[in-house]
């Protein structure tokens, strides 16, 4: 079976990139704290990008991940639970705690981070990168963002 432009079938990826918002969130805050996590996962995890883009006018564009992100959305014990299965299983992780919307830099977001212990974090997001069952696994519980 092929896509249009004569491209075979998309794939069945053995891993996994999902974000979890925390459901009470602003629209315009959801958007702003997954932009943040998955930039997380683009560094740390370089083998999830694909090349970069090239259009016909030979104009050339970062590359992308290659493959889906899922984003889904829960309550605060959700996230909580999603975060705690996240770090038994080892995946790759990032994290949104509601003090970085008060913090205006890098190092002011990881100091507010580092200020607090783990089983404390107010967590509004986070996102994980895995093995597909592991994700599935730790996403339980969530609905996929409407």
């Amino acid at each position: 079976m092929t896509e249009p432009l004569g491209f075979p079938a998309p794939l069945r990826f053995a891993t996994k990139i999902a974000v979890l918002l925390r459901d009470d969130l602003p629209v315009w805050q959801r958007l702003n704290v997954t932009a943040f996590l998955v930039s997380g996962i683009a560094t740390a995890v370089p083998e999830v990008l694909g090349e970069p883009y090239l259009d016909a006018g030979e104009v050339s564009y970062l590359p992308m991940f290659r493959q889906p992100v899922l984003v889904f959305a829960g309550g605060k014990e959700t996230l909580t639970g999603a975060h705690g299965r996240a770090l038994s299983r080892g995946v790759s992780l990032s994290v949104f705690t509601s003090d970085l919307f008060g913090t205006g830099h890098d190092a002011a977001n990881r100091a507010a981070v580092r200020a607090v212990p783990t089983a404390d974090l107010d967590l509004v997001g986070l996102a994980v990168y895995g093995p597909r069952v592991a994700v599935d696994k730790i996403m339980k519980g969530a609905a996929m963002h409407p």
